[in-house]
């Protein structure tokens, strides 16, 4: 430590928990009893005032990029307002369901949506009951938030009492994303639910956390009662801060950036026409896209989420599957939970990049971290069960006597409070938990196809051997320049060193090159501008895996074994004996029928023919899925 700094500066230092100031703050208060109070409310929002530092305002000093908090629903409160209200009345309050409305500025569009909105749940079997505005105090914001805020309002209304909790929540989700199309295909744009739920609500704004509970003013009321608050203050870096995009979600509060984004949303909607429920039948093609555009990253994160959870998955096993933790080269982990995440990657892609996430259904509050663990996230557990997971120590005023443990998330793990068990679950609890649910090991070693374990050569005998002029022309062919073998391809083959080369590179991009390029040349890795993802698989083998499956892909919503016959190698890279042998692969197993494309052209015909034989291409592999073929 460098002693001429001022002892202030010192302390900061010296201090690790100071220096995690990774953007957003999110956590959760619950109550490991389910019991609901309005202290887990206040000390959610005592943590997220205490984030203030790690979210953004504009410079009207007011609006932030956004707070808000996720809860159960305020049984107590809403049930005084029916009365007083004199609405109709509601036997018990476990059949209230809220849909919370962000409505156009517009007259006109409010009611549009607002009629939707109630029509769509009334088809669903809902009665309404009122619609109440949510009362605000619009002099608490920022001159921008106060501008743009939309009109807050909340539709209460009852379930049939002999419908099920779970397709309850089915349902309402159901009816938010037919109210939502409806506004589209009307051209209105300005609507959003920030939740639909007989389980949980959500309060955020385009503000800054102190802002939170003067502006809801429901917030501030005694009889506010939950035992579960996801919080989160927002430090926006790849959208521009709206109402809309103010977190929590509907089921997720996110501290990251999602890295692979684009794969995943592509990945989303090539799936879409595949997917099939029996608890959704036709009306599953209403949810769709599942994606919705205009999103965040991690509002796209909390839209598949929302998905799998309505679909018959549990939430910490759905969780699982988007963001797994670093299983292939892990040696230490249990070979069920290793199976167990296997099988999940045959189905689902990870959503991965540096990610501190909180979550809850309303009757359980979790939070998970991304595999390298590139987030700080703490948690501490009271003596009277109170439980607080968040971005940093000392979120929550609690005296020191009253904790009865404390310590902070690895790589990949994850924590849990079950209000319904009245269980803190670790993260060796819900993985072996959920490994058990099927027998994926089983289904892992009789169906998964390894062809590094059944004996196929890395090389294939006999390969070609050019040199000379026809060793030239093949590299010529090819876009291989003397600077690639002399720089690169020479220090790595021959004196097993990296590349060496200048800090900057002053060549134009590819596609504006008038020299010839390599393919690779024209793809640039898109990365997230806070943290960049691991690359190298083997100095961050722990991480980062070359291992790729090719085959059919089950539907996302199947749980079945057959998910698993999939041909996996070590590298997307095959060898000219693996290729080979992947050719004859349909012998071994119909679902692995290929067809061969050609992907030459004339070079005489120039970019005409490039251009003609690329669309070509693209009919021929579509043809090709048609007749069954899988590679």
């Amino acid at each position: 430590m460098n002693r001429s700094l001022p002892e202030p500066l010192r302390r900061y230092y010296a201090t690790p928990s100071l220096l995690e100031r990774d953007a957003c703050g999110v956590g959760f208060v619950a109550d490991l009893h389910g019991r609901r109070s309005h202290r887990i409310l206040r000390q959610a929002i005592e943590a997220v005032k205490n984030c203030t530092h790690r979210g953004a305002c504009s410079a009207d000093g007011k609006s932030g990029d956004g707070a808000g908090v996720l809860t159960q629903i305020p049984r107590r409160l809403l049930m005084r307002h029916l009365r007083e209200s004199a609405r109709e009345a509601l036997g018990r309050p476990e059949d209230l369901a809220v849909a919370m409305l962000f409505l156009p500025q517009a007259e006109a569009a409010a009611t549009f949506c607002r009629n939707t909105m109630r029509d769509t749940l009334v088809r669903a079997g809902f009665t309404p009951l009122a619609t109440r505005e949510v009362p605000v105090d619009r002099e608490q914001l920022g001159e921008f938030a106060r501008r743009t805020c939309p009109r807050i309002e909340q539709l209460l209304v009852a379930r049939p009492s002999e419908m099920p909790d779970d397709e309850c929540e089915r349902a309402l989700y159901h009816a938010r994303r037919c109210a939502e199309r409806a506004a589209l295909q009307r051209g209105i744009a300005d609507f959003y639910v920030p939740s639909c739920s007989a389980r949980t609500v959500v309060y955020k704004g385009l503000m800054v956390a102190p802002q939170l509970d003067r502006f809801f003013l429901d917030l501030a009321d005694p009889e506010y009662e939950t035992a579960i608050a996801v919080f989160h203050q927002r430090y926006s870096t790849n959208t521009f801060p709206t109402w809309f995009l103010a977190q929590p979600f509907r089921f997720l509060a996110h501290n990251g950036e999602i890295n692979t984004l684009q794969g995943n949303v592509n990945w989303m909607a090539a799936r879409e026409p595949e997917l099939q429920s029996p608890l959704w039948l036709r009306r599953l093609k209403d949810l769709f896209p599942i994606i919705q555009k205009g999103g965040s990253d991690s509002a796209m994160l909390d839209n598949v989420l929302e998905l799998l959870v309505n679909s018959g998955r549990g939430l910490l096993h759905a969780m699982m599957m988007l963001v797994p933790e670093a299983y292939q080269q892990s040696d230490d982990l249990d070979e069920e939970i290793r199976a167990c995440f296997e099988y999940h990657a045959t189905i689902m892609e990870p959503w991965d990049g540096p990610a501190f996430i909180a979550f809850s259904d309303g009757l359980t509050a979790a939070a998970t971290l991304d595999r390298n663990g590139l987030r700080p996230a703490r948690y501490w557990v009271a003596r009277d069960g109170t439980v607080i997971v968040g971005s940093e120590a000392g979120l929550v005023r609690i005296p020191q006597r009253d904790i009865v443990a404390k310590g902070r998330l690895g790589p990949g793990q994850m924590i849990a409070v079950d209000t319904e068990r009245q269980a803190l679950l670790t993260n060796e609890t819900i993985k072996r938990e959920i490994a058990r649910r099927q027998p994926y090991r089983a289904w892992i070693s009789t169906h998964m196809i390894r062809p590094h374990e059944i004996g196929v050569p890395e090389a294939a005998s006999g390969a070609v051997d050019w040199s000379g002029e026809e060793l030239v022309r093949r590299q010529k062919c090819f876009g291989y320049g003397s600077e690639d073998l002399d720089r690169i391809l020479t220090p790595m083959l021959l004196e097993s060193k990296e590349p060496v080369g200048a800090m900057g590179d002053d060549t134009p991009l590819a596609v504006l090159s008038e020299k010839p390029q390599l393919l690779y040349r024209y793809f640039k890795q898109r990365f997230a501008q806070v943290t960049n993802p691991p690359i190298d698989p083997l100095r961050e083998r722990l991480v980062m895996s070359l291992n790729t499956a090719v085959g059919p892909r089950a539907c996302l919503l199947d749980e079945v074994d057959d998910a698993a016959r999939l041909i996996k190698f070590q590298s997307p890279i095959l060898t000219t004996a693996e290729f080979g042998w992947l050719r004859r692969a349909a012998a071994l197993d119909p679902r692995f029928a290929h067809r061969e494309i050609d992907c030459t052209f004339p070079v005489a015909e120039g970019p005409e023919g490039l251009a003609t034989a690329v669309e070509r291409i693209c009919q021929e592999a579509e043809a090709a899925v048609d007749a069954g073929c899988s590679l």
